[in-house]
């Protein structure tokens, strides 16, 4: 199924957390946090102004950026958790 977000919104799919800490110590199950950090799947349009006009979008497919821990609409698509969120709710890109 393809989506693609509206206006200035994204989609991002999680990235998986490490299993392991920087020490070697293997994180268990119950103790794992969702990642903050996720990769851009869709892309909108971007923000309309007030005067009409379209501000195109700063974010592209394949970025990868991080996000606050509260932040967004978990979705499923195809039986895979993706996450909705605005352009505004992501703080940063992380640059390889």
């Amino acid at each position: 199924m393809k989506l693609r977000p509206l206006y200035d919104r994204i989609l991002v799919k999680r990235v998986e957390a490490e299993e392991k800490t920087s020490s070697g110590l293997i994180i268990p199950e119950a103790a794992k946090e969702k990642p903050l950090e996720a990769e851009v799947i869709a892309v909108g349009s971007g923000r309309v102004t007030k005067e009409g006009k379209v501000r195109p979008m700063s974010l592209n497919v394949g970025d990868r950026v991080l996000f606050g821990k509260y932040t967004g609409d978990e979705i499923k698509l195809d039986g895979v958790e993706h996450i909705i969120l605005r352009e505004e709710d992501v703080l940063a890109v992380i640059e390889r």
